[in-house]
C-alpha cells in the first residue's frame, strides 16, 4: 500500500523490520547454542590468539540466547514503532535498519570465513538483505533520506553495541538463581 509524500511510508516497511528481524532471530534461537559449543574447537584453532575468557563469555546456554534475542526484540520493536509512528522518518528507525541489513551481511561474511554454516546465514540472503534493500528503496521513493556515510557509520557503531549490550543483560538476566533467591 502507497502512502502519500507527507505521510511517509506504510507498515509494511517499518513493521517489516520487525517481521524480518523474527524471521532472522528465530533460526538463531533455533541453531546458536548448539552451534557455539560444536563449532568452538575450529573457532579456537582458526583464531588461537583470542584468549581463553573470550572463548568461555561466548559459551551461551540457551536461556542465555532467548533472552538476548527477546532483549534485542524489544529495541527492534522500539525502532519499528517510532518509524511507523513518523512513516519511516525516524531516525532510529532508519539507523536500527541500517544496522539490521549491514548485520545480514556480516552474517554471510562470518559463514564464508568460517567455511560454513554460521547462525543466521541462512536467513540473511532470503530476508535480511532483500527486505533491507527494499525499505530503503521505499524510503528513497518517499523523498527520505537514507545511506551516506554518517547512516553507514551510525547503523555500524549501533549494531556491536546493541549486540554486546543485550548479550551482557542476558547473561545477567539468565543467570540461574539460588533457591529462595
Amino acid at each position: 500500500m502507497r502512502t502519500d509524500r507527507k505521510s511517509g511510508v506504510s507498515g509494511a516497511v517499518t513493521w517489516g523490520l520487525l517481521a524480518a528481524w523474527a524471521a532472522n532471530d528465530l533460526e538463531e534461537i533455533a541453531t546458536m547454542a548448539d552451534w557455539l559449543r560444536t563449532a568452538r574447537p575450529k573457532l579456537k584453532d582458526r583464531l588461537p590468539w583470542v584468549p581463553d575468557r573470550v572463548w568461555e563469555r561466548a559459551d551461551l546456554t540457551q536461556r542465555e540466547v532467548n533472552t538476548a534475542i527477546g532483549l534485542m526484540g524489544v529495541l527492534v520493536a522500539a525502532a519499528a514503532a517510532d518509524g511507523a509512528r513518523t512513516g519511516g522518518r525516524s531516525a532510529f528507525f532508519r539507523t536500527t535498519l541500517a544496522g539490521f541489513g549491514l548485520h545480514g551481511v556480516v552474517h554471510l561474511a562470518q559463514s564464508a570465513a568460517y567455511g560454513g554454516y554460521t547462525p543466521g546465514v541462512a536467513t540473511s540472503p532470503t530476508v535480511v538483505v532483500p527486505y533491507s534493500l527494499w525499505a530503503l528503496r521505499r524510503l528513497r521513493a518517499e523523498g527520505i533520506p537514507v545511506g551516506g556515510a554518517r547512516a553507514t557509520a551510525a547503523g555500524l557503531a549501533f549494531l556491536p553495541v546493541a549486540v554486546a549490550g543485550v548479550h551482557a543483560a542476558a547473561r545477567v538476566l539468565a543467570r540461574p538463581r539460588a533457591p529462595g533467591a
